[in-house]
């Protein structure tokens, strides 16, 4: 049993062995225990047998549904990856991250739940709060990238012909690397992974700005650099695109065909990365919010019955891309199909009115020659 406790034991004892605590932290220490120190068994589940067992079934649902989900888009996407757009390959990488977190990650929550327990132990639960949040961490940074390249398409196009496609696997790269980099600094000495307050589930650490300043430092850097500053991004980009609509629609009715269907394209590629984003804000701001409390505000007074609702909710965020994928591609189809009929029907008015304007001019100059006569 003290073996289970001892590595979170060790972070708050090492504080105050290297320095990094003061008097002010230590009275931090004495007001505040993390649950999981608290508690005999950490990873005992604090919630009924049958709530386990219908978060479960949930958990099952969500992970069959995004697997499924996020594989079709990967395989249909693999049929035309010499074809792919910056911001499609963009999409492809978020359904890895999807993926990813359904493989990798979700098995591990489901079997807890049903087995009323963590059953992974210290080791289980800091890998897979590790994937959590490296997948999660990757898939909004994806959005983010996507959010740019959308704002440069449309209110830059001078730098939106600029970006091409090696750029894009540049820029996964960097994401990657950025995922991976946030993911492992809590195992540098700074931050862990610790089971959540039900007991079946493991995330970041967000107890630990309860223990020391140091801990304060580590969870608003993490919080700025993985959660604020690209939502942000998210939102300029999205309300700058959204404002440059508006006022560019009118022109764009008067360009030729060609034009009209790439700029038909493009929004529908701006409709897919709005909608995604915006299901994966609100499915993990109330889970930022409860988290953000845990560190700062009051922890024990977040009920654990409650405290699990954004966690499930959260975790459903990978099932809702493929859905939007396919509603936006037969919205797309209906409209592109739509538009081709209207454009025949432009042009065969077009032609008509031609024949109609030369033939008026006709009968004008035969009158003008009569008269002549």
């Amino acid at each position: 049993l003290s073996l289970r406790v001892c590595p979170m034991a060790l972070i708050y004892a090492e504080l105050d062995m290297n320095g990094m605590a003061s008097d002010h932290n230590t009275s931090f220490q004495d007001e505040y225990l993390p649950h999981y120190l608290q508690k005999e068994d950490p990873f005992a589940s604090k919630l009924s047998r049958e709530a386990d067992i219908v978060a479960g079934i949930y958990l099952t649902v969500i992970g069959i549904l995004s697997t499924l989900g996020n594989g079709y888009v990967i395989f249909m996407s693999s049929k035309r990856k010499k074809k792919l757009r910056p911001a499609e390959i963009m999409t492809v990488n978020l359904a890895v991250c999807d993926l990813g977190i359904s493989v990798v990650g979700k098995p591990f929550s489901i079997i807890s739940f049903f087995s009323h327990r963590w059953v992974f132990g210290w080791m289980g639960c800091r890998w897979y709060g590790w994937a959590g949040f490296f997948f999660g961490c990757g898939s909004l940074i994806t959005m983010t990238a996507v959010s740019l390249d959308r704002y440069l398409k449309i209110c830059h196009l001078s730098y939106g012909t600029w970006l091409k496609r090696h750029h894009a696997f540049i820029c996964l790269a960097i994401i990657w690397v950025y995922a991976t980099f946030w993911a492992t600094v809590p195992f540098a000495g700074v931050g862990n992974y610790a089971p959540e307050p039900f007991g079946t589930s493991c995330t970041l650490d967000w107890w630990l700005a309860q223990a020391s300043v140091a801990g304060q430092a580590f969870i608003l850097s993490i919080l700025f650099f993985c959660l604020l500053f690209p939502t942000a991004v998210i939102v300029f980009s999205y309300v700058k695109i959204i404002l440059k609509v508006k006022s560019s629609t009118k022109e764009v009715a008067h360009y030729d065909t060609r034009i009209q269907n790439s700029h038909i394209l493009e929004m529908k590629l701006t409709k897919v990365a709005m909608l995604i984003c915006a299901g994966f804000l609100i499915a993990w701001i109330p889970y930022a919010v409860v988290s953000v409390w845990s560190a700062f505000g009051q922890p024990d007074s977040v009920p654990i019955q409650f405290s699990v609702v954004p966690t499930l909710l959260a975790k459903s965020a990978a099932m809702y891309n493929p859905i939007i994928y396919q509603v936006i591609d037969c919205k797309f189809a209906c409209c592109r199909s739509g538009g081709l009929k209207t454009l025949k029907k432009k042009s065969s008015l077009n032609k008509s009115r031609m024949y109609t304007i030369s033939a008026h001019r006709d009968s004008t100059a035969m009158n003008e020659t009569q008269l002549e006569v």
